[in-house]
């Protein structure tokens, strides 16, 4: 007799990871959850609209990408569901939006529920420190469809914002100041070329400690988990007020910044004054990458750009810890 797991699908693995995640999702639970796990679909209270003049609802959509691939290599995945819900978290608040709820996809081709666990207990992490629910969620096991061994992870966030307090950029003009906030390391952008450089062609070991990166794991580095500035910006945003924002995301600094300009504008970014963490001189050295390249594959050491006015610099660099990196101009284009 043929069954569902002689196919490669095993709904015991996966009633064994829902087990497992109940208590870390509901640890993200507010009062407003009205329905949550075991429910054909979340339910929470939109009661905070009442306290808006104007309520508008955000939602965002992305992927961790190919990280997924040194968390697999290295038995470490906590940090790629912090990835997910800071990369997503940081998205929302671009226009100025509080996160409310999350929801999580995590496929492979064969469900481990210990390694289900370590990815949703990570998101639930960066949840709970942003006052997000973990609302509802999807594990998914398909063999064939993902490489042995692969994980794909996926979130979807939804947040509000009233709308008198969006930030749409246009305002933005000519003088302003851009705050660089700054990263990490590669954040959720960039690992396919540098896992090429420092693995494929360059065989490095990911758990040797490197002197290049001051000790650290090339593992550790290349997973630490993408930074989030939800709060910073919002306290940013309610004290002195933000014209625009850009999460520097794939594309780097100029196909980020350029989504949020006014027509006509540009800026001048001053790339002496950008703070690189060592990963990216590892990579940039390693595999002969020209500086044109490494711009446009990764952050470089600028998570999110902020625009503010010009009188206001000095108060946004004591509130967020970031630095002056720019300016809005009228020359057109962003020039690094």
């Amino acid at each position: 007799m043929t069954t569902y797991a002689d196919s490669g699908v095993d709904i015991a693995r996966g009633d064994e990871a829902v087990k497992r995640l109940k208590d870390h999702v509901e640890s993200t639970f507010t009062g407003d959850v009205l329905r949550g796990v075991g429910s054909f679909a979340g339910a929470i209270s939109a009661s905070a609209v009442k306290d808006m003049e104007d309520p508008v609802l955000l939602a965002s959509i992305d992927g961790v990408g190919t990280k997924t691939i040194i968390a697999e290599l290295t038995g470490k995945w906590e940090n790629i569901g912090k990835d997910i819900v800071g990369h997503s978290g940081n998205d929302l608040v671009c226009q100025g939006a509080t996160p409310l709820l999350f929801l999580d996809y995590v496929a492979s081709n064969k469900l481990d529920p210990a390694t289900i666990e370590s990815i949703v207990k990570g998101m639930c992490e960066s949840c709970r420190e942003l006052g997000c629910v973990l609302i509802g969620g999807e594990t998914a096991e398909m063999p064939k469809v993902y490489a042995e061994g692969a994980h794909d992870v996926v979130g979807s966030i939804v947040g509000m914002v009233d709308r008198k307090k969006m930030i749409t950029g246009e305002n933005i003009k000519e003088g302003d100041a851009l705050i660089a906030l700054p990263s990490n390391g590669l954040h959720t952008n960039g690992y396919s070329l540098a896992r090429k450089v420092l693995l494929d062609d360059a065989k490095m070991d990911l758990n040797a400690a490197m002197p290049e990166l001051e000790g650290e794991t090339l593992g550790d580095a290349l997973l630490k988990p993408h930074t989030s500035y939800v709060k910073t910006v919002l306290k940013l945003h309610d004290e002195i007020g933000i014209k625009g924002i850009a999460h520097i995301t794939g594309g780097g600094i100029s196909g980020n910044l350029s989504r949020i300009l006014p027509e006509g504008l540009g800026a001048k970014i001053d790339k002496s004054a950008i703070k690189r963490p060592p990963i990216f001189d590892l990579i940039q050295k390693t595999g002969d990458v020209s500086e044109e390249a490494m711009f446009e594959a990764f952050n470089m050491g600028v998570g999110m750009i902020l625009v503010v006015d010009q009188s206001k610099a000095e108060s946004a660099l004591e509130i967020s810890g970031g630095y002056v990196v720019g300016a809005i101009d009228g020359d057109g284009g962003i020039r690094l």
